[in-house]
């Protein structure tokens, strides 16, 4: 579903929408990404971030935590 759906006043003036939880936590992460990006060392911390190849499988992860 993937429905956004309006809500209105007794004038049918729109006064709040409902939206799909999925296209919601789009929205508050790439707003969030987006503040973070207003700090010049945060946005260096995340360009530098992006760029590493050294990353670890969850596989490793879950063995190292015995989970």
């Amino acid at each position: 579903m993937n429905t956004v759906q309006y809500v209105s006043d007794e004038h049918g003036t729109p006064t709040a929408v409902i939206v799909p939880i999925q296209i919601w936590e789009e929205i508050i992460s790439k707003r969030e990404t987006a503040y973070l990006l207003t700090s010049e060392t945060m946005k260096k911390r995340l360009l530098k971030a992006r760029q590493r190849q050294n990353g670890i499988n969850m596989e490793t992860i879950c063995e190292k935590l015995g989970i």
